[in-house]
């Protein structure tokens, strides 16, 4: 007997998680839409101090990311005295924008300058925001406009490799849940259900999936939803509807629809946004509330003791020696990085600090003179899926109908950005070049203006893109703590890694976690 639950894990297979989930409203069995409620987080204030006759601390902070410069931000609320060290030229850590000018020397000592024009840029770290997130909550708070980033577009491309030709988004898209809603039509009627469908849901099922596929009398034969040849036009022009859509099997085999369900992901659905500009509007923002003097640049630590009485943090400087000593201390570092800072924190410490896995990741950005994605293509933002080694292309949701643009050539992970890392900056234009070709055929190298690309994994100081943290361990649950100290944070330490989210909400609870020792010590 088939019941419900395989019936839509099957429909989940065949059809990605839309066709399983838009299944499950039609049975009437799809949860309520509803607002997942957030814990309130209150941020320490002066007030907690003078009703209590206590004093705020002096707190040192181990890397200015975004999860050190919220620490700074929050803790400086109530008064205290923040430092921020911060080993590279610039704040942000992984939050970098990329503008004409600046410069990056990976560990192999090879050094890039970018030569982009004026007013475009590559957000080489992360580069949108959903809707839930409490970084939208932060551009509120101090101030950073922000914009809508395209994150799914209906005609932007699917290219695999063995097509023809690349393929429209919605093309894909509606042949893929056409036939999947004609298959599932047919096995209906033909009584493959009964055991898993009472009569009434077999009739709504029916009419559900004729129109999601958009089918005649039960068979997916193609309609205006795969586009048009030719646009509709004035008078009688109705428009040249695209051809009939290709055989189930050359669909299926096409591979397209694995790239569907992305635009359902919590962290993935329309509408998502930028800040206006460039990411590293919040990093500069953080670090003007703070206040820039706070936030020690060049400083690479060498060493934290923990006492019982506070926290010494040696650290070099341009090429000097100096410490500092706090009441506390808040390390952000990478895992990976802080493992190896010599430290007297205990060797379980060191342990979960380098149990978590390190992701290679790769950008680069491609100026053109012209917008010819938008011009010639009609493709206004959005994101390009492709299983070559580029992974992911996309174009700029910001400066429609300019002279310039930036596309982002390849967003890669893993032994892709391993590969692209390895290459010498020339190289990696080349092979983005010549990959991207495949999609947009001779275009792709015509009117390149500049390039700038990145490999996390050989950035100084950062030497990775995010982790894996090993949940449910006991390492994990021991950074969650206090080492003495020395208190934890970064994206790091949450459910939300590679996500400035992650790095804000954990940078609170650090706060929270500190300020309650404070307020409660003797």
């Amino acid at each position: 007997m088939t019941t419900r639950r395989e019936f839509l894990r099957a429909v989940g297979v065949s059809g990605g998680a839309g066709a399983m989930f838009a299944t499950m409203g039609a049975l009437g069995l799809a949860p309520d839409a509803a607002h997942a409620a957030t814990p309130k987080y209150h941020a320490p204030s002066p007030g907690d101090f003078t009703l209590t006759g206590r004093s705020a601390k002096k707190v040192v902070i181990l890397g200015g990311g975004v999860a050190g410069l919220a620490t700074a931000y929050e803790l400086g609320k109530a008064g205290y005295d923040c430092t921020v060290l911060e080993a590279r030229a610039v704040a942000g850590g992984r939050n970098r924008t990329i503008r004409g000018g600046d410069t990056e020397t990976d560990l192999d000592g090879r050094t890039q300058r970018a030569t982009f024009s004026d007013g475009q840029y590559l957000n080489a770290g992360p580069a949108r925001l959903a809707q839930w997130m409490v970084t939208l909550d932060y551009c509120r708070e101090l101030g950073v406009p922000v914009e809508v980033f395209t994150n799914s577009n209906a005609d932007a491309l699917i290219y695999n490799a063995g097509m023809s030709a690349p393929v429209r988004y919605r093309t894909a898209k509606a042949d893929f849940y056409g036939y999947v809603a004609e298959l599932l039509t047919k096995a209906t009627n033909q009584g493959a259900l009964d055991t898993a469908l009472t009569a009434d849901d077999k009739a709504r099922l029916v009419s559900f999936l004729s129109g999601f596929g958009a089918l005649t009398g039960g068979v997916y034969q193609g309609t205006s939803r795969r586009g048009y040849a030719s646009d509709p036009g004035a008078g009688n022009d109705a428009g040249t509807l695209l051809g009939a859509p290709p055989a189930l099997s050359d669909v299926l085999a096409s591979g397209a629809g694995r790239y569907f369900s992305f635009e359902l992901g919590y962290d993935q659905a329309m509408l998502m946004f930028q800040p206006v500009g460039g990411m590293d509007a919040i990093p500069r923002a953080l670090t003007g509330a703070i206040g820039a003097r706070r936030v020690v640049l060049g400083a690479a630590v060498t060493s934290v003791t923990s006492s019982e009485r506070g926290v010494t943090v040696r650290y070099t400087r341009a090429g000097r020696a100096a410490e500092i000593k706090a009441d506390f201390c808040v390390a952000t570092l990478p895992p990976h990085l802080m493992a190896r800072v010599p430290h007297n924190l205990g060797p379980d410490v060191t342990a979960a600090l380098g149990a978590f896995g390190v992701t290679a990741s790769g950008k680069i950005g491609l100026e053109y003179r012209t917008r010819w994605w938008e011009n010639e293509l009609g493709i206004y933002g959005g994101i390009t899926e492709t299983d070559l080694d580029l992974a992911h292309v996309w174009y700029p949701s910001y400066g429609y109908h300019g002279r310039r643009g930036v596309i982002v050539g390849y967003y890669n992970t893993g032994a892709s950005a391993v590969s692209y890392g390895a290459l010498t900056h020339p190289e990696r234009l080349e092979r983005a070049l010549t990959q991207g070709a495949k999609i947009h055929g001779p275009r792709y190298r015509q009117d390149l203006a500049s390039s700038f690309s990145i490999a996390w994994q050989k950035v100084p100081y950062l030497e990775g893109a995010w982790t894996g943290a090993p949940y449910g361990t006991a390492g994990y649950d021991l950074l969650l703590q206090p080492a003495g100290r020395v208190y934890f944070a970064g994206d790091w330490l949450s459910h939300a890694i590679a996500w400035q989210h992650g790095a804000l909400v954990s940078a609170r609870a650090a706060v929270t976690a500190l300020h309650s020792r404070v307020m409660t010590s003797s």
